[in-house]
Order: C-alpha cells, then sequence, then structure tokens
C-alpha cells in the first residue's frame, strides 16, 4: 500500500500508470529501470565507477527487451537530469533524447536531488514530519543541495553550497532534517546539530523513480525532446591538462 506519509506522491491512485522506462547516471551509479503501475519490472544497475558510456545501452536493450518479451508498449522515457556529474548527466539524456525521439513518445525530466530525497522518505528511520535534505557531492567542501518537506514542496532551492558549521542552520531551527546522498558525509564531518539525521547510504537509482515520473506522466509533464539539457546548477568547467615537465 502507499505510504500514508507522502499524501503529495499518491494523488492519483485510480488513473492509467504508463509503462516507463528510466534511466539514471548522475553520479558514479549507472541504472536504468522498466516500470508500470508503480511496480519495477525489471532493472539493471553498475556500482563499479563512472562506466557510463559502455553500461547504459546494455541496460536500455535489457529492458526494452522486456517489455517486447511481455508485449509492453512503452510509453515514456523519463530520465534523472541532476545535478550531478556533468558527464554522466549528458551520457543518460543523449540516451533518452534518441529513444524518446525514435520511438516518438514523451521525454520526462526527472530533478536529481527530489528523487535522493524521495528516496530517503521510503526508507529513512524518522519520526514526525522533518525536512529532507539531499546531497550531491562536489569538489572539496561543496555539494550540490536543496530542502524538501514532506509533500515534496521545496523549502530552499537547488544550489550549490559549501559546507561549513552554520550550514541549514534555519532549516534545523524549525525541526529535524534528514541529510542524505553521497554529499552528507561532508555534512557530517561539520554539522553537529543534533536535528540532523544523517543517512548515507542512499544513491539515486531509476528502480526508485517510479513515483515521480509517474506522477510526471499524470500530469503530462514532459520535457522537449530536442532542445532540453541536463540541469548542472554550475556550468562545467574544464581542467587545463598539467604539463608533462
Amino acid at each position: 500500500m502507499p505510504d500514508s506519509r507522502l499524501p503529495a506522491l499518491t494523488i492519483f491512485p485510480f488513473s492509467r500508470m504508463a509503462v516507463i522506462l528510466n534511466i539514471e547516471t548522475s553520479t558514479d551509479v549507472c541504472s536504468a529501470a522498466l516500470t508500470a503501475e508503480g511496480t519495477v519490472l525489471c532493472h539493471f544497475e553498475d556500482f563499479s565507477g563512472r562506466n557510463h558510456a559502455a553500461a547504459l545501452s546494455d541496460f536500455v536493450k535489457g529492458c526494452l527487451d522486456h517489455a517486447r518479451d511481455h508485449e509492453l508498449k512503452l510509453d515514456a522515457v523519463a530520465v534523472s537530469l541532476g545535478p550531478g556529474s556533468y558527464t554522466g548527466l549528458r551520457i543518460g539524456l543523449s540516451e533518452a533524447k534518441g529513444l524518446a525521439y525514435a520511438l516518438d513518445i514523451p521525454l520526462i525530466g526527472v530533478p536529481t536531488l527530489e528523487l535522493l530525497a524521495v528516496e530517503a522518505m521510503f526508507s529513512a528511520d524518522y519520526n514526525g514530519e522533518p525536512f529532507f535534505a539531499p546531497m550531491i557531492d562536489a569538489r572539496r567542501m561543496e555539494v550540490y543541495t536543496a530542502v524538501y518537506n514532506l509533500s515534496l514542496e521545496t523549502e530552499m532551492e537547488p544550489c550549490a553550497m559549501i559546507l561549513d558549521a552554520d550550514s541549514f542552520s534555519e532549516v534545523l531551527a524549525r525541526g529535524e532534517v534528514v541529510m542524505c546522498g553521497n554529499g552528507s558525509d561532508k555534512a557530517r564531518e561539520v554539522i553537529t546539530n543534533p536535528a540532523a539525521h544523517y543517512v548515507s547510504d542512499i544513491v539515486p537509482l531509476a528502480s526508485q523513480m517510479t513515483a515521480l515520473s509517474e506522477r510526471a506522466w499524470h500530469n503530462r509533464q514532459f520535457i522537449d525532446t530536442a532542445y532540453s539539457v541536463p540541469f548542472y546548477i554550475k556550468e562545467f568547467q574544464a581542467l587545463k591538462p598539467k604539463r608533462p615537465f
């Protein structure tokens, strides 16, 4: 049964859910999943590192083969839009665009920080109605982050933040904050407020995208197949190669 604590994600129990191919490549983990009616039909995941270019095509083929073998028609492609790894996001969105164009089906964009927050809502141990601060690791003490409430309403807009002892002080003064994602270990080092609750083992996965991608399908919230770009937050800056001598 749907979790009663998540009213914002269960507002359409009687509408038809689409068969959706979900793609997630925003971090070191590469994954794809075929979902329908809130159920994961098949999924593929690679936790070995930044192997997205080699792994994703095989994962997508596995999902498409499963759909064909079970006589399922794909209704949409959903892709995690970021923030996160510049290269990973480009690979994921390019694959999703190509599929959506070739199959003439809608393209859905899922914000990666919202995805992490939803995963924490379903899996973290908390009391009452906390806030959720998903964090994606960036360089040094910087993270990509935002703050959401239990209805997935934005309390703090997505941003790049350099963490220190006073980070999230305003929202921590209002209640418990569940800090999750691969950037939350950095926060643990500097934020000692007792209202901060850390969940570091949550990573964005395609198999967890179903609530957000199906909500977008229900609301007809599609993105442009030709012109959509990843949500980087910060512009990509290429590093100059080191001189050999």
